[in-house]
Order: structure tokens, then C-alpha cells, then sequence
């Protein structure tokens, strides 16, 4: 079946579905602040922008889906990896809307912010469809992030004892460059290989934001649906924070953080042992 005679099929049963409201209003509707928007609109957006690539049925798997690498997003299943929601749980209005403003960086997905806001409301009032769960569940409560503490090389040192601990360069690798011992062998929640991030890249984006707030939102949210895990039983807010500010050193980009950092490893780097399995972190 062509493409136009599966948007010709998903036109009528989707406007059917719509119209005799077998799909709960919940279901049809978002709201993000003072917009509401409504999944009979951004049925019309979803079928000329984001088809091709998550299909008619939502599920990634469109007809652009063979060339895309990582995989569309399979909306059904109800996981989304950028939230302000704890593992599991599904996403806010507000979350899903930030996603599509934002887009994913090193994906396919692009930024959608030339459409209009409402647009972009009447889009997340239409992805809820596709999975049940918008049906019968609530969104989780957002997490509360604290106030971010100064950057001091005593926290940058605290937060590299804690990537080691954590294990976190397994997949990141020891430097950040994605080149972990596990990296090779990640997949996501439908087996799809997936590559961690490369903080060694230079990219001034992260998969979920670009600020502080964001890396420390994904440490105690995790990326629902890939191999990265909530941290929020393992991390206190101040051990997250350190994290960040450690993070933000593997990155050849000229932060705070990366500055303090350059300056005590040039006279103190020979105190340092290598991250990795047989080292303390120090």
C-alpha cells in the first residue's frame, strides 16, 4: 500500500475514531499553560510532518523508518525518554510539547518550533492517542530540582569519584567519547542498537536540553525507554550536582566548569588515577 492510500485509510479511521468518541476526551485533548490543544487538528499537522517517519499508526514504523538510525519513536508503547516524570511514568502535556519544540539531537527528529505554539499543542493532543495508557493513567508528578551549588573543584572531584562508582563509563567510556566496554552492546526497549552519548563530540546539546537543570533532570528521571537508568535511589541532590558539573569537564567547550578544571589538573593532573575498572575514581 502506497503511502497516500495508508494517509487515505488513517484519514478516515481516524476522523471515525475522533468523531464518535471512542477515544476519552483526556486522550484528545492537551494543555500546556494556557493552550489547549485538540487531537482533531493536530491529526491533519501529524499526517503532513511526522508520518513518514512514526507512521499511521504511531508506532515508528513509517515508510522513512528503513533509513533512520536511531528508530522513530513508537508512540504506542507509552515511553518517552525526555520527561519531568519519574521512570515509568508517563509524560507531561508540557513534556511532550518541549519534546517537539526542542527535537532530539544526533536523531532525525528535528526542532518544530517554526510551527505555531498551538499547532504544536494540537500535535501532543494527538500522539496521546496512540498509546492507552494516556487513556487510563496520569501523567507522574514532576521531580523538583534543587537550586544548583556553586562549581568548586572539590564538587567537579566529588562528581568524578561518582561517574567511577556508578559505573557510568561502561557506557560513556572513561573520557566520554561513547566507548565504554558496554557501548557496543546497547539496545533499546525493542532491541534497536542505540549509542550512548558522546560528551567528547563538542555538541552544545544534550538528548533531553542544553543547561545544568537538564543533565541533572535525566539523572533522576532516566531516559524511559533506552538502556539509561533513573539514578534517583542511588543519588542524593548534591551528589547529582557534583555529576553535572563533572559531566560538563568531558566536553571541549569552554564552561565554568571545564575552566576550574583545566586550571587544577595543569598542576595537581598527576594525582589522578585513570577512570576504569581497576582505579578508585581518584
Amino acid at each position: 500500500m502506497s503511502i497516500y492510500s495508508r494517509l487515505a485509510a488513517l484519514s478516515g479511521a481516524g476522523a471515525l475514531l475522533l468523531a464518535v468518541g471512542t477515544t476519552p476526551v483526556r486522550a484528545q485533548e492537551s494543555h500546556i499553560g494556557t493552550m489547549t490543544g485538540h487531537a482533531a487538528a493536530g491529526q491533519k499537522l501529524y499526517r503532513r510532518y511526522c508520518v513518514g517517519c512514526h507512521g499511521p499508526d504511531g508506532d515508528g514504523n513509517g515508510e522513512n523508518a528503513q533509513w533512520i538510525d536511531p528508530k522513530p519513536r513508537d508512540f504506542t508503547a507509552g515511553l518517552f525518554k525526555c520527561r519531568s516524570t519519574p521512570t515509568g511514568s508517563l509524560p507531561t502535556d508540557e513534556d511532550l510539547f518541549n519534546a517537539i519544540s526542542r527535537g532530539f539531537v544526533t536523531t532525525n527528529m528535528p526542532p518544530w518550533l517554526p510551527l505555531p505554539p498551538q499547532d504544536r499543542a494540537n500535535l501532543v493532543a494527538y500522539v496521546k492517542t496512540f498509546s492507552p495508557r494516556f487513556a487510563t493513567e496520569k501523567p507522574g508528578a514532576s521531580i523538583t530540582i534543587p537550586p544548583e551549588p556553586a562549581v568548586t573543584i572539590d564538587g567537579i572531584l566529588r562528581g568524578r569519584a561518582t561517574f567511577q562508582k556508578l559505573e557510568c563509563w561502561k557506557c560513556h567510556g572513561p573520557t566520554g567519547k561513547a566507548d565504554g566496554p558496554s557501548a557496543s552492546t546497547l539496545t533499546d526497549s525493542k532491541d534497536n542498537p542505540i549509542r550512548p552519548y558522546n560528551f567528547a563530540a563538542g555538541l552544545p546539546r544534550f538528548m533531553c536540553g542544553s543547561t545544568n537543570a537538564d543533565i541533572y533532570r535525566d539523572f533522576m528521571t532516566g531516559l524511559d525507554g533506552s538502556p539509561m537508568p533513573s539514578f534517583a535511589d542511588q543519588l542524593q541532590p548534591a551528589e547529582a550536582w557534583d555529576l553535572v558539573h563533572f559531566l560538563r569537564t568531558l566536553q571541549p567547550l569552554d564552561t565554568p566548569e571545564a575552566l576550574i578544571w583545566k586550571q587544577w589538573v595543569a598542576t595537581h593532573g598527576s594525582e589522578l588515577k585513570p577512570i576504569g575498572p581497576d582505579n578508585g575514581g581518584m
